[in-house]
């Protein structure tokens, strides 16, 4: 059971403060787009910051299945190509959730800032970064995009040859060596290329992306990984047309806003399956039009769906990590050319679930990360899409906290209570 969190009670420095010279000022905006009950005291004043360790509040995981420790930090400037973030709000995905238990030892690194989600506002540069400037309001990714490389360049892939995703990283690109530390100097690792749990972090200027300063800031803390993942499932990856059909195989956040993406695009039927009933009226509002939940009946959830659409969806997506729901998936697709997108993560070694001449009935299995989004070129757009309406990320957020309350947050996720939980830090 996760324990309340110690709260170190020292001042956390730099905070904004009404003699700010007015270029500051200026430079914000007057913080105008600063939704969401942004105030100035959030605020920082980069001619008093820029260039200097920054002491601040983080929430420290010293070990697996502990609980987090709120602790006085120091963030070093940042370094060349790199670019240090003024964290607003964060929230809690079941990757953050994964790495908390240790699920897999090779990626373990402690002590650690985890966090993958949220947004915030641009505190300083490091030396090379032309693309934002302090003041910009930035999403960090976890799935960078360094815009030069081979990988980069091409339009099958969102990989980065240098900043992909990476869980075993602990450490900045630039120099191999961490940019938080404790205030007696023993090192902190990264997280996933973000590491948000913290009042400010340092990245590398290939996993930030900027954004419409107008834009709802809660709801884009939701673009770093879950609704981008799910919603980039449906767009991008299955690439889902008009009038097809489509099963989603775990209702959370990813699944969610997958069947959210397939509404957006005009899929006449979606089918939620989930084992949790109460998740239904949520997916029903958000464009699910059937569910099936696999403890009732005693026929396989594939011929069910099969007999629902007359021999299977165009489209399945899989966002539970699970073999034998990956299979049920795949066999829930129409032969000739159903496709499964395979989002869940698997957190120990697995081989597929079935044998190479299945693939021969015509049915096609592909995996996806971040929802094969560009992140810093494609990302921008969708926080578009979501303003204008073309997305609606209501309901997404089901709990709100402050910091501290980072482990009652863990709790809501691990419960299955909460699909997002937005921290306000």
């Amino acid at each position: 059971m996760l324990l309340q969190a110690r709260r170190v009670l020292t001042p956390t420095l730099p905070r904004y403060n009404s003699k700010s010279p007015q270029t500051f000022v200026k430079l914000l905006g007057s913080t105008h787009g600063l939704h969401d009950n942004v105030t100035k005291r959030k605020l920082f004043n980069p001619n008093e910051t820029s260039g200097k360790v920054i002491t601040c509040n983080a929430a420290i995981i010293r070990g697996p299945r502990q609980p987090f420790l709120m602790e006085t930090i120091r963030v070093d400037p940042p370094k060349k190509m790199e670019v240090r973030i003024k964290i607003l709000y964060t929230s809690i995905c079941h990757t953050d959730l994964g790495a908390w238990k240790g699920e897999n030892e090779a990626q373990q690194a402690f002590p650690r800032i985890l966090g993958h989600e949220a947004v915030g506002l641009v505190e300083s540069v490091g030396e090379g970064v032309t693309d934002v400037k302090a003041g910009d309001h930035v999403i960090p990714i976890f799935n960078g995009e360094c815009g030069h490389c081979s990988y980069c360049k091409t339009k099958t892939s969102n990989l980065c040859q240098t900043y992909r995703v990476n869980p075993f990283k602990s450490v900045m690109e630039h120099d191999g060596k961490c940019r938080f530390s404790t205030k007696d100097g023993e090192p902190i690792f990264h997280f996933l290329n973000t590491s948000t749990f913290t009042e400010y972090t340092v990245l590398d200027s290939a996993c930030v992306v900027k954004i419409d300063p107008n834009a709802p800031l809660k709801k884009m803390t939701l673009l770093s990984c879950g609704i981008s993942t799910g919603m980039g499932a449906a767009w991008n990856t299955a690439n889902v047309q008009p009038g097809s059909s489509v099963a989603i195989f775990g209702l959370g956040t990813v699944g969610l806003a997958a069947s959210e993406g397939a509404r957006a695009r005009g899929a006449s039927k979606i089918i939620g399956v989930d084992t949790n009933p109460e998740k239904f009226n949520k997916a029903r509002a958000m464009g699910m039009t059937g569910f099936v939940n696999p403890k009732d009946g005693s026929k396989p959830v594939h011929q069910r769906i099969r007999e629902m659409t007359g021999g299977g969806v165009d489209y399945s997506i899989e966002c539970v990590g699970d073999l034998e729901v990956l299979r049920e998936a795949f066999l829930s697709t129409h032969d000739g050319w159903g496709k499964t997108v395979v989002v869940g993560i698997y957190p120990t070694p697995e081989m597929l679930p079935f044998h190479p001449m299945e693939l021969f009935d015509g049915r096609s299995i592909i995996g996806t990360i971040f929802g094969d989004f560009k992140g810093k070129s494609q990302l921008p757009e969708l926080a578009k899409a979501c303003m204008n309406g073309v997305v609606n990320l209501d309901g997404f957020i089901t709990h709100e906290l402050l910091f501290e309350k980072i482990n009652e947050a863990f709790k809501l996720l691990s419960d299955g209570k909460a699909l997002r939980c937005l921290l306000h830090v």
